[in-house]
């Protein structure tokens, strides 16, 4: 294929589809396809229909304001509360003593938390929060391990018609720093520590930290600490307040007030930038109308019998709309858990799913290949036939891991929603809905509902089935980005400049024959060898289509003869006796040419232990580049584990000198 338009080469793994079995189909929220077309026609009056699902404290007349494009209005004349959405409104409805949370904390401490009850803290919360000065237009930094009282704190800002800006927990005091500085925010919630990897993780030291930088003199005037693991910290006097000591002296009586639509509900910083953080904001109404439609089709839940569980932080979009935002306004059971699918060893998530019931199972591919890696004996301990719907979210998952999860944690029967968005995109934009779509392994698949994707070369045109292009999306959508926090101009440069009337995500798509989508990564990760544009994201599926690969990950490394060449990093299976580490390099790069073509063979494949992964499990595939052109590796410190990094340098070092 040429690349005189800019496409993009696309060489698909041929695989087999899986239909919804017909009681599925019969039962599945949405069973009728007539829905994609008349969503197709009259967009707006979907979203309506949609959005009047929601609890309204003054009614929308006015569904989509464009006069003033790339800057969108949903339902602005309409108002509401996002937290009585996820809370009063389910309680009134009789539903108080359902539960909204189990939570499960890494040590194994378990708490049970009802409608009624989450209710009743978010309410006193946002009492508490009234009493500091928190009102409609102010930011709040929150900066929390996954506990009961994050969500809270999250619900209880929402409430008072605040915006929340909630950073990973993992990040440095510096990040937190600059966050803080670009919203800011008078207010820091916080924990005094959480548990990883039974280990403590100190949260307070690290917000210290962060606040005396740059000599101190930041936006933030209150500190708000959770007694969560009883580490050692310090409490600054007139600043530092501990949660448990404030909340009890205030009552569960709150009214909550709505808001106008358009009203800022958070900031979310992208993680991975330079410079200056780029604060995504997402407003109210929309957001939460398209949040809440897509977890209850995407994932079919039907909240009186399902229980739900998100593996996600709320430090990520994935947590704020599919663990908080999404589940609760639809009055969900969810489980959460505070830590790490390894701690204490590799049976922990298949324990939960089966001490909960869960029927619903969200999580990343990263993670899947690390479950695979270690091998299907582990799960198979564990009685996982509760579950009914898989979930993947984060990167394109490879169909090798696909039908591992399906055959493995999905009993061969489990249908399974790949889900492609963005933290800008706010909601689920492209995946099977599971009642309709005949599945396919890798595949991101079909748009939702009301909204409209394109596949475009380099020009803007629309590329042909069977090839490869750049992902764009032609229709405002009612979650979508608002603007950069304090930065119009920088988000029509970031995201509106290439295409001027089509929002580019940044990622790179074929469509194939029957009209599905295959997510190809980040156009960054484009390669382009001897004039052919590759997609490391095929060569990684296709290197892990190989039984002895768990995992694998590709990069474009700078090269004097072809441009760039294809180096691969990959992890075998601990179980597998097919390959041993020295045989690797050959076999595998006889394996890609024989799948994709010879033009994708890696010049270089080498075995390691782990990879390169942020504490959310994104590979981070800019490191391993520098390290294959034998650069020095640069800021690791949001890495999950430094060493691995470290260990990967020092042997690329020693093989191009050698």
């Amino acid at each position: 294929m040429s690349d005189e338009h800019g496409t993009i080469e696309s060489h698909p793994l041929q695989g087999e589809t899986y239909p919804p079995s017909p009681e599925f189909r019969d039962r599945a929220n949405v069973n009728d396809p007539s829905v994609y077309l008349r969503a197709a026609e009259d967009p707006e009056a979907y979203w309506a229909s949609e959005a009047e699902k929601l609890q309204w404290t003054k009614p929308f007349e006015e569904i989509l304001d464009w006069s003033n494009p790339p800057f969108a209005k949903w339902f602005q004349d309409g108002e509401l509360n996002v937290s009585a959405n996820c809370l009063d409104r389910h309680v009134a409805a009789g539903l108080g003593d359902r539960v909204a949370i189990h939570f499960e904390g890494e040590p194994g401490d378990t708490r049970t938390i009802t409608y009624a009850e989450l209710t009743s803290e978010v309410k006193r919360a946002a009492n508490m929060l009234t009493s500091l000065g928190v009102s409609a237009g102010d930011r709040v930094a929150i900066y929390m391990p996954m506990i009961p009282e994050a969500v809270i704190a999250m619900l209880a800002v929402a409430r008072l018609g605040a915006a929340h800006s909630v950073v990973f927990g993992g990040f440095s005091a510096e990040s937190l720093r600059a966050r803080i500085d670009d919203a800011r925010a008078e207010l820091v919630i916080t924990a005094d520590g959480g548990y990883r990897k039974g280990r403590v993780s100190a949260l307070k030291p690290t917000v210290d930290d962060a606040l005396a930088l740059h000599g101190g003199g930041s936006s933030v005037e209150r500190v708000l600490v959770v007694k969560r693991t009883g580490n050692e910290i310090e409490m600054q006097a007139g600043r530092d307040l501990w949660w448990h000591d404030e909340i009890v002296t205030y009552d569960d009586q709150h009214q909550a007030q709505g808001f106008p639509a358009e009203n800022p509900l958070f900031i979310l910083y992208t993680s991975g930038t330079t410079g200056k953080p780029k604060g995504i904001l997402h407003t109210s109404a929309g957001y939460l109308t398209q949040v809440s439609t897509t977890h209850r089709n995407v994932f079919d839940l039907k909240p009186d019998t399902d229980v739900y569980w998100c593996t996600a932080d709320i430090g990520w979009i994935t947590g704020h709309s599919y663990v908080v935002y999404g589940p609760l306004a639809n009055g969900a059971t969810q489980v959460i858990y505070e830590g790490t699918p390894e701690t204490p060893d590799w049976g922990r998530w298949w324990s939960i799913i089966q001490k909960y019931g869960v029927t619903i199972f969200y999580t990343a591919p990263t993670a899947i290949r690390a479950c695979m890696k270690v091998g299907r004996q582990v799960p198979e301990q564990y009685d996982l036939s509760s579950i009914r719907v898989l979930g993947s979210v984060g990167e394109p998952i490879n169909p090798e891991a696909w039908r591992w999860y399906r055959e493995v944690i999905g009993a061969g029967s489990a249908p399974i929603v790949d889900t492609w968005w963005q933290t800008e995109t706010g909601a689920i934009m492209i995946s099977a809905l599971p009642g309709l779509t005949s599945l396919k392994p890798g595949s991101a698949q079909v748009p939702q509902p009301g909204i409209d994707v394109n596949v475009v070369d380099d020009a803007g045109n629309r590329v042909d089935r069977g090839q490869g292009g750049l992902l764009t999306i032609r229709r405002p959508w009612p979650s979508m980005v608002r603007t950069i926090w304090g930065d119009d101009q920088r988000f029509i440069d970031t995201y509106w400049a290439k295409f001027g009337d089509q929002y580019f995500a940044g990622d790179g798509a074929r469509v194939d024959d029957d009209g599905d989508i295959w997510l190809l990564g980040r156009v960054d990760d484009v390669m382009n060898v001897s004039g052919h544009r590759l997609s490391t994201a095929e060569i990684e599926s296709a290197l892990v289509e190989h039984h002895a690969v768990a995992e694998a990950a590709v990069v474009g490394a700078d090269d004097e003869t072809t441009g760039q060449a294809v180096v691969a990093f990959v992890i075998l299976k601990s179980q597998q006796t097919i390959l041993t580490p020295e045989a690797a390099e050959q076999e595998l790069k006889k394996h890609v040419a024989a799948q994709i073509g010879a033009i994708a063979r890696p010049r270089q494949v080498f075995v390691v232990t782990e990879l390169p992964k942020t504490r959310s499990g994104k590979i981070m595939r800019r490191l391993l580049k520098d390290a294959a052109e034998g650069k020095d590796i640069g800021d690791t410190t949001t890495l999950a584990d430094t060493s691995v990094m470290q260990t990967i340098s020092d042997r690329m070092r020693a093989e191009l000198s050698s």
